[in-house]
């Protein structure tokens, strides 16, 4: 069925419920499948109909559809087999084990017996099992609590838990709407239409003076049809169930191939290859609210626009599957493509990352294990270290052979942590370390971690718990976390066949989840609770792919190059588990791994042929390229600043170039010319007390708003000196950004 014909289905279910229509609504519900209503199962399964039960599940599953169904139908069957027992109606007992549960033997013969067995009971609580099973009405609320957690995790219910939302009448108001269209197309509108029928197209009849009648006088569209046409307003109505956000206690409904615990393990256990995953199962299952413009009101003056468009003969299209997102608001001209500074770090560049909060300080890491931090405004490399291992002897033995070895290292990855105060570097042999960075430049070395057995691919931070973890993944097919701080591991997660290529943490409705791809191909999701994957899905290409979100979290892309070296970068469906759009424009053969970044929530970049290619994010064709002034190697790595207003591309000889749009030339232009005049003499003695005053009035303030309590008392002194440098030099970036481009040189405010 089409997606509109399910949507209609939907309109008649709100329309059958707020008519009181309950038998009928509950009907075509089962009938359709598209929506599984809780509260009437709820209300089935505590009124014991058991017969109606099975009759509304078998709407949206059978027996032998999956472990879940299995389990599902057993525990119903099972409860209406004890409450005959209970009953001492021995034949309806009978009948039950024959006709019911007899299906499950061929599953399990042994727990088919233990259950026949409870026949020869005088009371089937002598049976250590049921030992606790009180009365009837308790029995019934326990075994729908488990109904409940099967239900959420089996994956044929997925996409049926939640009634869609939509405005209350929905069906009412589009048929307004469409009454409303008919009259104004009329060659002789009245004023006050009398509407009778909706089974043919209304029209006016012509009036009897042959003199058109005047238009009403609310004008086209702007009010609803007059009291006294055929179709009756709508009264109050009960709506349907609200869409709730899943709970950390449903995850295992929210996510494909959950892991729930099947307290029966005969059932839970179930035979091989009874249950085939899902093809087209969601990535995540959420409620998904529409960020495009919003529909036109036609109880609005607005409307008229569109009245006039059709009186002219323009007919007007409405598109349900349209763009998703808001109007362009960008153009070319924001992208950073002009080059403004080439940097050479002495080593080739394998990983770049802009620091989160001061835009122009910039970490690269190198593929002899060196780290340096550049200042791109004044062009100076601020810190620099080569790598060692801090502590050898508490490296594992595998780690210590391989050194030995060969003692070459490379960076894998480099980044900072959300807030910029720290920064982790991934090694290809076992190692991740993490630095302290001060704002002056100086890097203090905070943890040390023996990871993995082979090369560390990947690295990223997170806040599972609300405290930084740094995620790693590896050569041994494992993806571990670790406290960020003492490096203590949190979790392991197993599941991937091949090496981790990359991993990509993110969290929607405050559930926390990592993905992860493999040089297999596969993608796979976790949740930090360690049971198990919860997606399963194949990475186009089947190789070497990274995975990312937009700045805002609401679209996910992914981009990778196959083993013949086709690159494929696509945006996904979360929804649906399936390639949104893929984007067009790459070599047929890369010349090495594509790497891409997103910015603005609205570009794509990728490097590939020896140039950098830009997308926008709702059209599948290049927008743009640019050559950087030549020098890319065939697959530059490529890193956007957080405001997208600069771009660090690797290039050949051990460099790095800068591309700036606008916005980032004036922020250049503004730091280089301090640094001139810093340069010329020495600087003015200037009074920070005031500012740093105000810094910590404005910190102990917010956070006493936010019932914290006071901050800089309990943080020791360096650390209050860390954060008020901090802020400062936020400050300062802030008020001569300020100054360079809101203020002229006839209004130089901020001059000395």
């Amino acid at each position: 069925m089409s997606s509109l014909s399910r949507e209609l289905v939907f309109l008649i279910l709100q329309f059958l419920d707020e008519e009181k229509f309950k038998e009928t609504v509950h009907k075509l519900e089962q009938e359709s499948g598209f929506y599984f209503n809780m509260k009437h199962f709820e209300d089935l399964v505590q009124g014991g109909e058991w017969d109606e039960v099975e009759r509304y599940l078998s709407g949206f599953t059978k027996v032998e559809d999956n472990r879940y169904s299995m389990k599902i139908f057993f525990e119903i069957r099972k409860q209406k087999y004890l409450e005959a027992l209970d009953r001492h109606d021995r034949a309806k007992a009978v009948e039950i084990l024959v006709k019911d549960l007899k299906v499950f033997a061929s599953f399990n013969e042994e727990l088919f017996k233990e259950i026949t067995q409870l026949l020869t009971l005088d009371n089937f609580r002598q049976n250590e099992q049921l030992s606790k099973y009180g009365d009837t009405k308790s029995a019934r609320n326990i075994m729908l609590m488990e109904l409940k957690k099967l239900i959420e995790a089996n994956p044929l219910f997925r996409d049926k838990l939640n009634f869609p939302p939509f405005k209350a009448s929905r069906l009412r108001t589009l048929i307004n709407q469409s009454l409303n269209w008919q009259h104004q197309l009329c060659k002789n509108p009245r004023p006050n239409p009398d509407i009778k029928t909706l089974f043919t197209d209304h029209s006016c009849a012509a009036p009897t003076n042959g003199a058109r009648a005047p238009p009403p006088a609310n004008g086209p569209l702007v009010g609803p049809i007059p009291k006294t046409a055929g179709f009756p307003p709508m009264g109050a109505h009960a709506p349907f169930q609200p869409v709730v956000s899943p709970s950390p206690n449903a995850i295992a409904g929210w996510m494909t191939n959950p892991n729930p615990s099947l307290p029966h393990p005969a059932i839970a256990q179930g035979p091989p290859g009874l249950v085939q995953p899902p093809n087209t199962a969601a990535f995540l299952k959420h409620p998904r609210t529409p960020t495009s413009a919003p529909g036109i009101d036609y109880q609005s003056a607005d409307s008229e626009h569109l009245m006039k468009r059709m009186r002219v003969g323009q007919p007007d299209e409405v598109s349900f599957s349209g763009a998703s997102h808001p109007p362009n608001v960008y153009s070319q001209e924001d992208l950073p493509k002009q080059v403004v500074r080439t940097l050479n770090q002495g080593s080739n560049v394998m990983s770049l990352d802009f620091h989160p909060v001061q835009q122009t300080i910039l970490l690269v890491g190198t593929n002899v294990g060196d780290i340096g931090i550049w200042e791109v405004g004044s062009r100076e490399r601020i810190a620099h270290k080569t790598f060692k291992v801090w502590d050898i002897g508490s490296c594992t033995l595998p780690l210590q052979a391989a050194l030995m070895k060969d003692a070459a290292i490379c960076v894998n990855r480099c980044l900072w942590s959300p807030d910029g105060n720290i920064l982790g570097v991934a090694f290809s042999k076992h190692i991740v370390q993490t630095y302290t960075f001060v704002p002056n430049g100086e890097l203090r070395q905070q943890a040390e971690i023996d990871a993995h057995i082979g090369g560390v691919n990947d690295i990223a931070f997170s806040h599972p718990n609300k405290s930084l973890s740094i995620i790693t993944c590896g050569d041994d097919k494992l993806i571990k976390v670790w406290d960020a701080q003492s490096g203590q591991k949190q979790y392991t997660f197993e599941g991937h066949e091949a090496s981790v290529y990359s991993v990509c943490p993110h969290y929607k409705e405050n559930i926390q989840f990592i993905f992860s791809t493999a040089i297999d191909g596969k993608i796979k999701a976790w949740l930090y609770d360690c049971l198990g994957s919860r997606v399963d899905y194949d990475a186009p290409g089947h190789w070497c792919t990274t995975m990312s979100y937009s700045a805002d979290g609401t679209r996910l892309f992914s981009c990778g190059t196959s083993k013949d070296g086709d690159s494929h970068l696509v945006e996904w469906n979360e929804t649906e588990g399936a390639i949104k759009r893929t984007y067009n424009g790459f070599r047929k053969r890369s010349l090495g791994v594509v790497q891409f970044d997103t910015t603005r929530n609205h570009f794509l970049a990728a490097g590939d042929e020896f140039v950098v290619k830009f997308w926008d994010m709702d059209n599948t064709n290049i927008l743009t390229t640019t050559d950087c002034e030549g020098g890319l190697p065939a697959s530059p790595r490529l890193r956007f600043n957080r405001e997208g207003s600069l771009l660090a591309v690797t290039a050949n000889d051990n460099g790095i170039k800068i591309l700036a749009n606008t916005d980032g030339q004036r922020l250049l232009r503004m730091l280089e010319s301090r640094a001139f005049e810093g340069s010329r003499g020495p600087p003015q003695q200037i009074n920070t007390k005031p500012v740093t005053v105000a810094v910590m009035v404005l910190l102990e303030g917010r956070r006493e708003k936010a019932g914290r309590g006071p901050f800089l008392p309990t943080a020791g002194q360096e650390g209050r000196d860390f954060l008020l440098n901090s802020c400062l030099i936020r400050l300062i970036h802030l008020l001569s950004l300020y100054r360079e481009v809101y203020l002229t040189p006839k209004q130089g405010l901020l001059d000395p």
